[in-house]
């Protein structure tokens, strides 16, 4: 997909961070946009902007842990476009703390936004998909669904399985012409850490190298060059690619590392 002006992309989780300045981009190279976002305020202010650049934009609250929220969106994507070019499933949530304190409704809801959203939206938009000249679907993963860290265990279920899932999905339909990408991004500076502890899924306190933190405009740039070239699986920012290269490679010194971290 090496022309992407004229397309037509819905992205999730549009209203803040990674979602929102990948919106925006394509938005400035001429793509047109379907928003969903459970946020209405964000909602409405990233439209405007993406809107100032002259494109198409279509917005809609959504709340992704909901089956039928999902299925009335799709359907009202249909009623209005027919179909879409590009499907970026970029919202998530994270909760933090000891995994034996993870009530089930933690759980569902980690994984419904994480995981089962994307698989919904994917599996309602695949045959439509299949039948563009040019189509791609973006799952935005992270480091931490190819890494393990400590006290993540519900948020990185979600995303281990999401690169899997697109995987599996690329060497599937890959020969069929739709590219697929698992892109994985190191630490962004968003508020995922913040909206979890809003939520009261911030358990303890979580320490970041917050120095390492790259902008969500610099993932975005990332995320649609991985479009455009159709790239399987994308490591961004240097630390990520150290940490995946670290853990795929020498194992052990991550497993010594993290005990040492857990006697202090």
């Amino acid at each position: 997909m090496k022309n992407i002006r004229g397309k037509r992309a819905l992205v999730t989780g549009a209203g803040s961070g990674i979602g929102r300045a990948i919106a925006l981009e394509l938005a400035r190279q001429g793509t047109h946009l379907w928003l969903l976002e459970i946020n209405e305020l964000t909602l409405e202010s990233v439209s405007a902007e993406a809107r100032s650049c002259g494109v198409d934009v279509m917005a809609r609250r959504c709340d992704l842990s909901r089956a039928d929220e999902i299925r009335s969106a799709f359907d009202e994507v249909l009623k209005t476009w027919g179909g879409i070019d590009i499907l970026v499933n970029n919202a998530g949530i994270m909760y933090y703390g000891a995994t034996e304190k993870i009530s089930d409704q933690q759980w569902a809801e980690v994984l419904a936004v994480n995981l089962t959203a994307p698989i919904t939206l994917t599996r309602l938009f695949l045959p439509l998909l299949l039948e563009r000249p040019d189509a791609h679907i973006l799952n935005v993963c992270s480091i931490y669904g190819l890494v393990p860290k400590r006290r993540l265990a519900a948020y990185q279920t979600a995303k281990f399985a999401l690169v899997g899932f697109s995987q599996s999905l690329r060497l599937e339909y890959g020969p069929r012409g739709l590219g697929i990408t698992a892109f994985c991004p190191g630490l962004v500076q968003t508020d995922l850490i913040a909206a979890a502890e809003r939520g009261g899924r911030l358990m303890s306190r979580l320490n970041l190298a917050s120095n390492l933190a790259v902008s969500p405009e610099f993932v975005a740039l990332r995320a649609v060059r991985a479009i455009r070239k159709n790239e399987g699986l994308v490591v961004s920012t240097l630390h990520a690619r150290a940490l995946w290269l670290i853990h795929r490679c020498f194992p052990r010194l991550l497993d010594r590392w993290q005990y040492r971290k857990r006697r202090r």
